[in-house]
């Protein structure tokens, strides 16, 4: 199902209708600030194994999360000063920032070494919708492992609708990623280039 949200003003009957389906367990593709993702409630653990069949991903590789403003971050991560300054200055944007994860984060989203990729995107859609369900939400792009991420909507129903159950139309988007950078200790490291500018890491 294609439900057409507007991107600047997000109408609340429709986010509340969205919200609904996550609460219900669903999995559904939504627009950020670069791409399309795909996502459920992070405490959803059914729907986090559903995306991990869709996008046949390898189960060690966790998937980061959407948090509404910095204060639900420093629920769900360990923020040191360093990384709430650099988080404050940059977010809401294209980054996926890695943090030791705090001890309400479940095991299936974390890595290894206990931590968490975190992103607040710059778009009024993704951020109405984890603000009205009270919790963060799944992101990976809308796309199966290895391949191309999708910026048209169509696109992703045409190709995933089926597995989902709801595709939000929130206009034509790059088929950009976003730049995913450690905040562990006080030196960032850049661990993947994208759509956010890095040279402040250097």
């Amino acid at each position: 199902m294609l439900l057409a949200i507007n991107p600047e003003n997000p109408q609340e009957r429709l986010i509340v209708k969205v919200v609904e389906v996550l609460e219900r367990g669903g999995i559904i593709a939504y627009p950020t600030d670069t791409t399309y993702g795909i996502g459920c409630s992070i405490f959803n653990k059914k729907g986090i194994e559903r995306i991990y069949l869709l996008k046949q991903r390898e189960k060690k590789k966790p998937f980061s999360f959407i948090c509404a403003d910095l204060s639900e971050v420093a629920r769900y991560a360990k923020v040191s000063n360093y990384a709430f300054k650099v988080m404050k200055r940059l977010l809401p944007g294209p980054y996926t920032f890695v943090m030791e994860a705090s001890s309400i984060v479940p095991d299936l989203v974390q890595t290894k070494q206990k931590t968490v990729g975190i992103r607040i995107p710059d778009n009024p859609i993704c951020l109405s919708l984890v603000q009205r369900l009270g919790h963060p939400v799944i992101t990976t792009s809308a796309n199966l492992s290895g391949e191309e991420p999708i910026g048209d909507p169509f696109l992703v129903e045409q190709s995933m609708g089926k597995q989902l159950d709801l595709v939000i139309d929130g206009g034509f988007l790059s088929a950009e990623v976003s730049s995913v950078v450690s905040l562990v200790g006080d030196v960032p490291e850049v661990l993947r280039k994208g759509m956010g500018d890095v040279s402040w890491c250097v």
